[in-house]
């Protein structure tokens, strides 16, 4: 009954917060565990890396479907001291990983963003396709006894999504489709699992190419790290709930190879959530609060984050 009632009690919670991944599988021995990595811009997925990032390192083939939402509150304008506008960046996603060979597989993720923010002269929306994702994901290490496991990847980032040079002019420049650059990632994540217990700790840094129109986004480091512990597994079935920190650091843009005063910033964030399965599919969510948020110099603060996903095993 007290399984029952944890499960129940994530799942509220998680969905509770909709309004505005990792994840991996403590599973029974021989089952392959999942891992993600949530990568984002904290001003908006469109302007970080089009999408989550580096999504899965150790997970196996699979496709599926994730919906991942920020908001956050900005100034109005130069002339406005407090942060009165709400912003929200959503973003839908078809993404997979492919196995190459037993230590090579490709990564690959297409979103789709709908954004919005609230101004005092009516509401502005943007939406479509945004950049596409693409990575190679390599296995450096994995011990005998399979507690430890190191994997690396090495990834770019495709400018599908538009990139409206009219939007730098706000508060928020990263409200956006798409970069309009070629952006290049690595990553690594490392992972230590045994019995029920997981501990999930990732790192990649993007390094972000200046633009068409001469624009430049700030490169982006990202870390991370979860703990998981399984709650109930059977030979269909598993459940298991995670918490964790992630951490983004953002360097300052440029224009015309010109520094652009409060665009650099950082932001840490506490997260919950949980992660189920059923045979070949599996479902989780997540959710994300700042505990400390300094971005765009003050002008720009960190909200929440929600992310669900579903993925079928191919």
């Amino acid at each position: 009954m007290k399984k029952i009632i944890l499960i129940i009690g994530l799942v509220l919670f998680n969905l509770n917060q909709a309004n505005t991944g990792d994840s991996v599988y403590v599973a029974p021995e021989g089952y392959n565990g999942i891992s993600f990595y949530d990568d984002c811009d904290a001003c908006g997925c469109a302007a970080g890396n089009g999408s989550s990032g580096f999504e899965s390192l150790l997970n196996p083939q699979f496709i599926g479907i994730k919906y991942f939402a920020q908001h956050y509150k900005a100034k109005e304008n130069l002339f406005v001291k407090d942060l009165t506008q709400d912003q929200y960046f959503n973003t839908l996603q078809i993404w997979g990983k492919i196995p190459v060979t037993e230590k090579l597989s490709v990564y690959a993720s297409l979103p789709f963003h709908f954004h919005e923010k609230k101004t005092m002269q009516g509401d502005i929306r943007i939406n479509g396709i945004g950049d596409l994702n693409l990575m190679g994901i390599y296995r450096l290490m994995k011990s005998g006894d399979n507690f430890h496991q190191l994997s690396g990847g090495l990834g770019v980032k495709v400018p599908l999504g538009k990139f409206d040079e009219k939007g730098i002019s706000g508060v928020n420049p990263s409200f956006q489709l798409g970069t309009g650059s070629w952006d290049y990632q690595a990553a690594l994540n490392y992972k230590f699992q045994k019995n029920k217990i997981a501990v999930l700790i990732n790192t990649d840094y993007t390094i972000k190419t200046e633009n068409k129109k001469h624009y430049r986004f700030g490169n982006q480091w990202n870390y991370a790290a979860t703990g998981f512990y399984q709650i109930s597994a059977n030979e269909k079935t598993i459940f298991s709930a995670k918490t964790g920190i992630q951490g983004e650091v953002y360097a300052q843009n440029k224009q015309f190879g010109e520094g652009l005063p409060n665009t650099a910033g950082s932001a840490l964030y506490g997260k919950l959530g949980f992660e189920a399965s059923y045979k070949r599919f599996s479902l989780g969510s997540e959710v994300m609060l700042p505990v400390y948020t300094h971005l765009a110099g003050g002008d720009i603060e960190a909200k929440s984050r929600f992310s669900i996903f579903l993925n079928i095993g191919i």
